[in-house]
């Protein structure tokens, strides 16, 4: 039987790159996106191995719902791709605002706990094991000039990729991180019109990595933040 992967943030551009990634390699596919008409309009309609699903990531009934409608619709969760997440630059630490912390907390942190309480356990009690991938970020390595908060709550997200590792490695689940640079989307073209765009990571680049490491040749690989960064 086909496994499942469930993929947030499944509208956006490295989102649609997982899936097409996932899918080409025979996955069934579980599409988790806040943002229903983009999702609808990526993917169209459902299907016998696809399943588009918006919701909240930080309501935790939302989540649950949506993961009991896969295991109901699939049979059960094989790997968790956990993409969404968020960017916000420029104000220093000393005049960053609560609405900006919270912001990113919420969405590069806060998000990944009531879908790790939805998933894990199925993964756990199916007795096969599981893969969960994440995405941090390079720039979240160290603090930068006005990307205080940002580099926060990534960097939060990978120690708890480490700390769940760590608690799940000895059930059968590897947990990961994968480390982009920046990503060649049109947002990011825009936004840097004179950067030169062959430097940056691909999407499709980003999704091969993400799909080694839900693949069995990857099972020694646990806590693991990984670069992905193109030629920055």
């Amino acid at each position: 039987m086909s496994k499942v992967v469930i993929v947030t943030g499944a509208a956006g551009n490295l989102g649609q790159a997982v899936a097409h990634a996932f899918g080409a390699r025979g996955y069934r596919l579980a599409l988790f996106d806040l943002n229903a008409e983009a999702l609808r309009r990526a993917y169209g309609p459902d299907s016998a191995d696809q399943l588009c699903v918006p919701l909240n990531l930080l309501d935790k009934l939302q989540v649950e719902a949506a993961v009991q409608q896969v295991a109901g619709k699939f049979g059960g969760v094989d790997v968790l791709c956990h993409l969404a997440g968020g960017f916000r630059m420029g104000e220093e630490v000393h005049t960053t605002s609560a609405q900006t912390l919270d912001f990113l907390l919420d969405i590069n942190l806060r998000a990944l706990l009531p879908i790790s309480a939805a998933v894990v356990p199925r993964m756990v009690a199916g007795g096969g094991g599981g893969r969960i991938v994440t995405v941090g970020a390079m720039g979240a390595q160290r603090g930068g000039a006005q990307m205080g908060a940002y580099a926060a709550s990534k960097s939060a997200l990978m120690r708890m990729t480490e700390s769940m590792s760590a608690e799940l490695k000895g059930r059968g689940i590897n947990v990961n991180c994968v480390l982009p640079s920046i990503i060649d989307t049109p947002e990011n073209r825009a936004a840097m019109p004179d950067a030169d765009p062959t430097q940056w990571v691909a999407p499709q680049a980003l999704a091969d990595v993400m799909v080694f490491l839900a693949s069995d040749a990857a099972r020694a690989v646990h806590g693991a933040s990984i670069p992905v960064t193109g030629l920055v």
